[in-house]
């Protein structure tokens, strides 16, 4: 993981305060893929799917937070961030078969956030150090949504993802998918 990061810094090198708080914490923490490692946080892992047919975007409303976000959660102790964002894709969607977009040396890190998260119920305020992968999926495959943490689970356009949505962070995920997979057009599932 530390080496993707490092490769991730390279790409991003205006993310660098981001990118090496979580490298700190992989570093630092042994406990960091706990969900009960509160100070500073603790890793999650997203996914970031796209169709391979269209390109479009699949989100979740997410009961809770009661907004669209990519889909993922907690590592649960899983020191592979990638098995547990395609892990979590798998719980939250309903769909198997998914591809991760390679880069240069493994999976494409498509980006890196830390962000805060309340205190709630025993659970102190803490931040989450999310890893968030690019993958492919078909968008004709029937999706299951999650109920007890999903109002929702729909595709959406890529293009439109900016305007539709006032979260910085789907926005920069959008801008950065976009320029990675313009690299290789759509194709059949």
């Amino acid at each position: 993981m530390i080496a993707l990061l490092r490769r991730y810094a390279l790409r991003h090198p205006g993310e660098d305060a981001t990118t090496n708080r979580v490298l700190a914490l992989l570093e630092a923490e042994p406990r960091c893929f706990e969900r009960d490692a509160f100070h500073p946080g603790h890793i999650t892992a997203s996914a970031w799917i796209v169709s391979r047919e269209s390109r479009a975007v699949l989100l979740t409303h997410h009961r809770k937070l009661d907004r669209w976000l990519q889909l993922g959660g907690h590592t649960d102790g899983e020191v592979d961030v990638l098995a547990s964002a395609l892990r979590e894709a798998r719980e939250e969607s309903g769909l198997g078969d998914f591809g991760v977009i390679p880069g240069e040396g493994g999976p494409v890190v498509l980006d890196v956030d830390v962000h805060a998260i309340p205190a709630r119920g025993d659970e102190p305020a803490h931040e989450h150090h999310d890893i968030r992968f690019l993958l492919e999926t078909s968008e004709h495959a029937p999706l299951e949504r999650q109920q007890a943490e999903s109002k929702a689970l729909r595709w959406f356009p890529a293009a439109g993802i900016e305007a539709r949505f006032s979260e910085e962070s789907l926005a920069r995920m959008a801008r950065k998918a976009a320029r990675w997979l313009a690299r290789t057009p759509p194709g059949p599932a």
